[in-house]
């Protein structure tokens, strides 16, 4: 009997190409979020100089032997993912562009370059707001309540307010390419209104 001939389907690549293709933006990727730490590296102490001036002169302390490097490695390689963002984003982009139908190309493209802006605007609100609300957490500090603070836990802190002000500026791009390529409707949206407000309250 006669090997039956394996042809594949005309402009779609074997998986092996897909790996390989995805091999190849992670590499990209990460090499871009290396270059970067390493610039964030080489000016850390301008970073922890920055980050530390809603403290208004109040001390940083560390406890382990290797927390300082730590620490420093840590902020070289949120800045080196800070820094490589439009790169890694691009590579991400790229890679699953072909899977997409020429409308949702067209929903999303214009949209990339938005999320960005919109990123950077939701962090520099966090960075505007951080002054206020270091300062009204440490007004509860009495006497008897004197703040020790442990420099990992409050680059911590700042870090996770910059990251939730940057993803909830987000949020409407998500909505409007989300309804761009008809996964959501303004019906849809009006039945999961109670859902969310019961999300909120009890986050």
């Amino acid at each position: 009997m006669a090997a039956r001939a394996t042809v594949s389907e005309p402009g779609v690549a074997p998986l092996f190409d897909h790996l390989r293709e995805l091999r190849r933006r992670v590499g990209i990727s990460l090499a871009a979020v290396l270059i970067g730490a390493l610039i964030a590296f080489a000016w850390c102490d301008q970073i922890i100089f920055a980050l530390r001036a809603p403290l208004d002169g109040a001390k940083l302390y560390f406890s382990g032997v290797g927390d300082a490097f730590g620490i420093r490695m840590q902020l070289s390689l949120i800045g080196g993912v800070v820094l490589a963002m439009p790169i890694w984003l691009w590579q991400a982009w790229a890679f699953v562009r072909p899977a997409l139908t020429p409308a949702e190309r067209r929903a999303a493209g214009p949209w990339l370059p938005l999320a960005l802006l919109l990123f950077a605007l939701g962090a520099a609100v966090a960075w505007f707001i951080l002054p206020f609300a270091v300062g009204f957490l440490l007004s509860f500090g009495t006497s008897d309540l004197v703040p020790l603070i442990a420099a990992d836990r409050y680059f911590g802190f700042v870090g996770s307010l910059v990251l939730i002000f940057g993803l909830a500026a987000e949020y409407p791009i998500l909505l409007v390419f989300l309804a761009k390529v008809g996964v959501i409707t303004s019906a849809k949206l009006g039945s999961m209104r109670r859902t969310a407000l019961v999300v909120i309250v009890i986050a």
